[in-house]
């Protein structure tokens, strides 16, 4: 493939991540843009690299899939243009049961406040409202009890490519982490 071909499906990738404006599989790329899953993720890292170098935009990878997101030095600047205004941060339960959920997903209600021991309802509202989980399905229980899961947003959210990129769980159980004031804030803008 010549240079011009290759720098023409960076620039048509780039505008297919900006229209879709949210994650889009490496392979659904590569079907869009009529190339093999390889050359697709080659695209895609010269696509990051340009980005990361220049503009205001940058290349978000989420496990399989790529999206566009405004770097975060550009945040406060895209707020006072769109005139938004921060969302409260999440509650100490909310966090909680992200937590759980996060470390230990796929999980059922049940299993949240049995590790939790009080109702989590309210905080499963919060979360499943801010797209930072999704029912993933139903267990082959009686009753079909829901289970959950963390979203791609959780991992932009967290600023993670993956879940794998979680703190170790017994490091952070070790060091305690029940201080309120190490609990992160989550940007939703």
């Amino acid at each position: 493939m010549d240079i011009e071909s290759f720098q023409f499906l960076e620039s048509a990738m780039e505008a297919v991540l900006f229209a879709a404006g949210e994650p889009m599989e490496i392979e659904k790329l590569a079907q869009i843009l009529e190339v093999d899953n390889f050359t697709a993720r080659e695209i895609a890292d010269s696509l990051k690299q340009r980005l990361d170098t220049e503009g205001g935009i940058m290349v978000l990878e989420l496990e399989d899939k790529l999206q566009l997101a405004t770097k975060p030095r550009m945040a406060e600047l895209v707020k006072r243009a769109l005139e938004t205004r921060r969302d409260a941060p999440l509650s100490q339960a909310a966090m909680e049961v992200l937590s759980v959920i996060a470390y230990r997903q796929p999980v059922t209600k049940a299993y949240i406040e049995q590790t939790r021991g009080v109702d989590c309802s309210g905080p499963l509202g919060t979360l499943l409202s801010r797209g930072l989980i999704e029912e993933k399905g139903r267990l082959e229980l009686p009753g079909r009890p829901l289970v959950y899961g963390t979203t791609d947003t959780f991992l932009r959210c967290f600023g993670l490519s993956g879940l794998e990129d979680l703190p170790d769980l017994e490091s952070l159980e070790q060091n305690g982490l029940e201080s309120e004031d190490r609990i992160p804030q989550i940007p939703l803008a």
